[in-house]
């Protein structure tokens, strides 16, 4: 592993020299950046993160010079994940990088897919408050890229700490939609998948987390449409949601996920017909 390790630092020094020196033909930072690639594969199969962390950074510092964006977006990407192994602050201070650069160049189904990472890391740290924040960019920034599952997980993942968090502090500012919109979000996610079983599960799980919840109008919203999906009866369904819709307007995102699961129920009803 050393042997390694001594590789990559010489191709570290290399880099180096070739960004301190002058070069009147070509690009210096073309060059280094070519070395510190080598340097970085060195110290990940020499397994010194903290060291490949580091030169994946000057990599990314060398294509911004050269103005490669996408090439930079990629090499904070390759250093997060090598802090991922020893420092999670740093490995989300990479991985930000990487998706703001990403968002600069359109490429938005990279940027919801490190968001997501970074939730992810914030979540196995127990920071709930920014494991919101995070699912929340990635959910919208899949819903734009129509990655619907990946955006309907990350509903249910808020969904869920907005009640944890609801238990701990009733006044927590970051439940900006109150947690009967999160579970609201998630009980919709669930009636997509059209498994009365597993939407009663959630509705029964979704009282565990805020025994408030069964009294709300969310709720009964939820129950009625499960119920009319158990009976296959569209006309229920549709009543339901006029009723609720005519007090609390339903955004865009659960207008289009319920209009999904009523053609699903309205396809069921039709295969009934057809073979009666």
């Amino acid at each position: 592993m050393s042997d390694q390790i001594a590789k990559g630092e010489e191709f570290e020094k290399q880099a180096e020299k070739k960004l301190n020196g002058w070069k009147i033909f070509g690009s210096k930072h073309e060059d280094a950046a070519d070395l510190y690639e080598k340097a970085a594969n060195f110290y990940k199969i020499g397994k010194s993160w903290d060291q490949a962390g580091a030169v994946y950074m000057k990599l990314a510092d060398c294509y911004l010079k050269l103005d490669s964006k996408h090439e930079a977006a990629n090499a904070f990407a390759d250093a997060g994940h090598c802090y991922k192994k020893t420092n999670t602050t740093e490995c989300i201070s990479c991985l930000e990088q990487a998706l703001n650069l990403f968002m600069e160049i359109g490429r938005l189904g990279m940027s919801a897919k490190y968001c997501k990472e970074i939730a992810e890391l914030y979540e196995q740290e127990q920071n709930l408050e920014q494991a919101m924040v995070y699912y929340d960019k990635a959910s919208d920034l899949f819903q734009g890229e129509e990655v619907s599952s990946s955006a309907n997980q990350c509903r249910l993942k808020i969904a869920q700490f907005a009640a944890e968090l609801q238990q701990h502090s009733i006044n927590n500012n970051l439940l900006k939609y109150g947690v009967k919109g999160h579970l609201l979000n998630a009980g919709i996610c669930q009636l997509c998948k059209g498994d009365v079983v597993a939407i009663t599960n959630a509705l029964d799980k979704y009282q565990d987390l805020d025994p408030t919840f069964a009294g709300s109008r969310e709720y009964r919203l939820l129950a009625d449409l499960a119920a009319s999906i158990d009976e296959e009866d569209v006309e229920k369904f549709t009543d339901a949601i006029k009723e609720f819709d005519s007090i609390t307007k339903l955004d865009a995102w659960k207008t289009t996920l319920l209009l999904r699961v009523k053609d699903m129920l309205k396809a069921k009803e039709m295969e009934e017909d057809d073979l009666t």
